[in-house]
């Protein structure tokens, strides 16, 4: 049985301090994931994936377990993502300028739909990295984590209905680069419903 994230915690904060690698090891890849959605930068963003661990690490004693230790380090990542990427000072391509009301709400969940079916899942992903940085935080949090859009909310210190919006506006941008790189039978099927 696998032991809970707050057994590790209380004993990292006993002094066995080598038990915080089995929460580096559980958070490790989404961390990473996560940072690099951001920065899109695969060194820097390891860097930022590094310094998120120590920040928590060094933090630990302020975790009160009031939400979950999941969404307390997310929320480590993002902010030091963003730092990260101010720091760099670098403009990052966004999809911007799209005509998003050419698109109908049930299209994009039956196109979405059958691309996860279909197991285009790695088209979705390379797709969400042509999203501005914050978009593609959001998304994958909402897609990958399964987060519910007030656990997104407190991770970015948005209001809930902005992270809805976001939510949203950001799936039909994702649509619409989708739309150029579909199968053909996909796109006649639910392009034009």
């Amino acid at each position: 049985m696998t032991k809970s994230d707050q057994f590790y915690i209380d004993k990292v904060l006993n002094g066995e301090d080598n038990k915080y690698s089995v929460l580096i090891d559980r958070y490790k890849d989404l961390i990473f994931t996560l940072c690099y959605r951001i920065i899109k930068d695969k060194e820097n963003a390891e860097e930022a994936a590094q310094d998120t661990f120590i920040k928590a690490y060094k933090s630990l004693s302020k975790f009160k377990g009031e939400s979950k230790f999941s969404s307390w380090i997310y929320r480590i990542a993002y902010n030091t993502s963003l730092d990260k990427l101010k720091h760099l000072k670098r403009q990052i391509q966004t999809v911007n300028n799209i005509d998003i009301n050419e698109l109908n709400n049930n299209n994009i969940e039956q196109a979405l739909d059958i691309l996860e079916s279909n197991e285009l899942k790695d088209q979705i992903k390379n797709s969400i990295k042509k999203l501005n940085s914050e978009d593609a935080f959001i998304l994958t949090l909402y897609y990958y984590e399964d987060l519910s859009m007030q656990e997104i909310a407190k991770i970015t210190g948005h209001k809930a209905n902005s992270i809805k919006v976001r939510i949203h506006r950001s799936r039909q941008k994702l649509m619409l680069i989708l739309q150029n790189q579909l199968p053909k039978e996909i796109l006649d099927t639910y392009g034009n419903k």
